[in-house]
C-alpha cells in the first residue's frame, strides 16, 4: 500500500480501465441472450428478418465492446507503465542516498534485480489488476444472475460450481504463493554468480577456474530452476482441474436442460444460452486465477521494493536552513580522536585519529594492505561516518555541511579508476555540475588539466580528441590511460570549484598504481604546483609517491601510528622505515 502514492499522477487512468471494462461486461453478458432469442424467435420461426435484425446488433456490440476494450487496455498499460516508472525514479534514487555500508550489505546482485525485474513484475501486475479485477468477477456473478432469470432449476448447477471452481483454483494459488517468493531469491542468487562471474573473468581465466565457475553458476541457476518448475507444475494443474469440472458442469446443463426442455419448461436457445454463460465462467476464472498468480508474484516484488525503500540512510544531513558553506580557512582537514567500526564488524577499521591538514598542503598516506589507509580518506568527503571523534573540514564539522556542498569542494580519484559511457569531453565535465556551468569550461580549461593528469598526448593522438567515444566504464582505454583521466577529472573540478571562489580538497587514493615511475613523478610535479587553496591528500603504498608531502601520515593496522614530514619518520617511526627498507632495501637510498 506504501507504493500507491507512485499513482497519483495517474488516477485518471487507473479509474477510467476497470470502469470502462465493467461496460465491456454488460456487452458479454448480453450476447449470449441475442443468440438465444435469434436461435427460439429467428430460427424456430423462420423470421429471417430477426436473424439478420440479430446478427446486425450482435456485431454493433462486438465492435463497441473492441473499441470499450481497446480504450480500457490503453489507459491500464499507460497506469502501468506510469507507475513503474515514478516508482524506477523513487528507488534508483533511495539506492543512490543509502551508503556505503549499506549498498554493500544488500548487494548489488539484489539492489539490480529489484530497480529491474521486481519493476517489471509489478508493472505486469498492476496492468493485469486494472484490466480483470472487475470484469472477471463481474462477469462471473453476472453469468450465474442471467441464468436464474433464465430458468432458476438449471442455475443451481452455476451457483455450486463457482465456490467448487474457486476452491480448485484458490487453494493452488495459495500453495504457489511461497514458491514464487522463494524464486525471486534464487533468482537474486543466480544474478550475483553471473555479476561475480562477468566482473572477475579475467582472474578466472588466469587461474584456470571456469569449470568451477561454471559449476557454481550451474548449482544457483538449478535450485532456480527447481523451484520454478515445481511453481510451474503445481499452477498448470488448475486449467485441467477447473477444465474437468466446467465439463462436468456442462454435462449436467445439458442432462437437466433436456429433461426443462421435454416439458417445455425451457427452449433450445435458452440451453445455448446457459451453455454459453458457463463458458464464459470457465474462462474468466481462469482468467482471475491467472491474475492471481501474477498479482501474488507482483505483491511479493512490490515487498522487496518497499521494504527497500524503508531502509533510512545511515548517513543524514542538515536542514536547508541549518546547512554551513563552504569557506577559505587557513585549516582544511581536522581529525579529532576519529575511530570507525563498519557495521557487523567485530574490530574498529581506525582507532583514534588525530592529525590537521591546512589549506594548500600535500599530505601523503602510507602503510600496508588493509591499514586503513582507504577509509580515512572515505572520512572526509563523508562516505562513513566517525563511530567515535569527528572530522573537521574547513573548521565546520562534516556533518553540518549538506550533501552537494560538501562533496563540491572535494574530488576523489578511487583506487578503481571508472570512465562513464560518453566522451573525453563529457567525463571531464562530470564532477563540474552543480558547482558552475559546464559552457564556462572552454577546451583550454580542458586541455590544462590533461597536461597536469599527464594525460594530454594520447587524448591529441586519438582522432576525435576530447570527443573521443568513451566505452563502458573506460574499456576502450588502458588501465594508466583511464587513472589519468580520472585524475583529469578531478583537476576540472578543483578549477570549477576555484572559479566560484570555493576551497578544494583532492584526495589521490592509490590511483597512480598503473603509472610508471617517470610519469608519476611528473604528475606528482604537476598536482604541487595546483593553486594554494588545494590541499592533496596521496594515499600510495609507494615511498616515492608520498616522500615529499608536507605531511606523511603512518598507518599499521587502523592506528597512526607517525606523522611528520619524510626526513623525520625515518629516524621516529620503525613502521616508515620498515617499508622504506622494503622498497629501497636496507643500502639504498632513504634518506630525505
Amino acid at each position: 500500500m506504501k507504493l500507491i502514492k507512485y499513482l497519483r499522477k495517474y488516477r485518471v487512468q487507473t479509474i477510467l480501465a476497470p470502469l470502462l471494462k465493467l461496460l465491456e461486461c454488460f456487452v458479454d453478458l448480453a450476447v449470449p441472450v441475442i443468440t438465444a432469442n435469434i436461435i427460439d424467435i429467428g430460427v424456430r420461426g423462420g423470421d429471417k428478418s430477426y436473424i439478420f435484425r440479430g446478427c446486425a446488433l450482435m456485431v454493433l456490440l462486438g465492435l463497441a465492446g473492441l473499441a470499450v476494450s481497446v480504450t480500457a487496455q490503453y489507459f491500464s498499460a499507460v497506469a502501468a507503465v506510469g507507475f513503474s516508472s515514478e516508482l524506477r525514479r523513487a528507488t534508483f534514487g533511495h539506492i543512490r542516498s543509502l551508503d556505503y555500508s549499506t549498498r554493500r550489505k544488500l548487494g548489488n546482485s539484489t539492489l539490480i534485480t529489484r530497480l529491474t525485474g521486481d519493476i517489471n513484475q509489478v508493472q505486469n501486475g498492476l496492468n493485469l489488476f486494472l484490466r480483470l479485477f472487475m470484469r472477471s468477477p463481474f462477469i462471473v456473478f453476472g453469468s450465474v444472475a442471467m441464468a436464474f432469470s433464465i430458468n432458476s432449476r438449471i442455475a443451481v448447477i452455476f451457483a455450486l460450481v463457482v465456490p467448487v471452481l474457486a476452491v480448485v483454483l484458490f487453494g493452488i494459488m495459495r500453495i504457489t504463493s511461497p514458491l514464487y517468493r522463494l524464486a525471486q531469491t534464487k533468482l537474486d542468487a543466480v544474478v550475483g554468480v553471473t555479476r561475480s562471474t562477468l566482473s572477475g573473468m579475467r582472474v578466472i581465466r588466469a587461474f584456470g577456474r571456469e569449470d568451477d565457475e561454471t559449476a557454481r553458476f550451474a548449482g544457483a541457476s538449478d535450485m532456480l530452476a527447481k523451484v520454478q518448475t515445481r511453481a510451474g507444475i503445481l499452477s498448470a494443474l488448475s486449467n485441467p482441474l477447473s477444465g474437468a469440472v466446467i465439463n462436468v458442469a456442462t454435462i449436467a446443463v445439458l442432462y437437466v436442460g433436456s429433461l426443462e426442455f421435454s416439458v417445455g419448461g425451457i427452449t433450445s436457445g435458452s440451453i445455448v444460452a446457459l451453455v454459453n454463460y458457463m463458458s464464459q465462467i470457465f474462462i474468466e476464472l481462469v482468467k482471475f486465477a491467472n491474475l492471481i498468480v501474477v498479482v501474488t508474484r507482483a505483491a511479493v516484488c512490490a515487498g522487496r521494493i518497499s521494504s527497500l525503500l524503508d531502509i533510512k540512510p545511515a548517513l543524514e544531513y542538515p536542514a536547508e536552513s541549518d546547512k554551513r558553506t563552504p569557506s577559505v580557512s587557513d585549516e582544511a582537514v581536522r581529525f579529532e580522536g576519529v575511530s570507525l567500526t563498519y557495521p557487523d564488524a567485530g574490530d574498529e577499521s581506525l582507532t583514534d585519529i588525530s592529525f590537521t591538514a591546512y589549506s594548500g598542503q600535500t599530505i601523503g598516506i602510507i602503510g600496508g594492505t588493509g591499514s586503513g589507509k582507504t577509509t580515512l580518506v572515505n572520512l572526509i568527503p563523508r562516505f562513513y561516518d566517525a563511530t567515535k571523534g569527528e572530522v573537521y573540514i574547513f573548521g565546520i564539522p562534516a556533518k553540518a555541511f549538506g550533501r552537494a556542498d560538501l562533496r563540491s569542494v572535494i574530488g576523489v580519484v578511487p583506487q578503481k579508476s571508472l570512465l562513464f559511457t560518453g566522451t573525453i569531453r563529457s567525463n571531464l565535465l562530470w564532477g563540474v555540475s552543480g558547482i558552475c556551468s559546464p559552457f564556462e569550461f572552454g577546451d583550454e580549461l580542458l586541455w590544462q588539466a590533461l597536461e597536469r593528469a599527464q594525460a594530454a598526448d594520447f587524448v591529441r593522438a586519438k582522432p576525435s580528441g576530447l570527443d573521443e567515444p568513451v566505452e563502458q566504464g573506460g574499456r576502450n582505454f588502458s588501465g594508466g590511460q583511464r587513472q589519468r583521466l580520472t585524475i583529469a577529472r578531478a583537476l576540472v573540478r578543483a578549477a570549477a570549484a576555484r572559479r566560484a571562489g570555493l576551497p578544494f580538497i583532492l584526495i589521490l587514493d592509490d590511483s597512480t598504481s598503473a603509472l610508471d615511475f617517470a610519469t608519476e613523478a611528473a604528475l606528482r610535479k604537476a598536482i604541487a604546483e595546483l593553486h594554494g587553496d588545494v590541499t592533496t591528500f596521496i594515499v600510495s603504498q609507494r615511498v616515492s609517491s608520498v616522500r615529499s608531502a608536507d605531511l606523511v601520515l603512518v598507518l599499521d593496522d587502523g592506528r597512526l601510528v607517525g606523522a611528520g614530514r619524510h626526513g623525520e619518520l625515518l629516524e621516529t617511526c620503525p613502521v616508515y622505515r620498515e617499508i622504506c627498507e622494503s622498497q629501497y632495501g636496507s643500502g639504498g637510498e632513504i634518506g630525505a
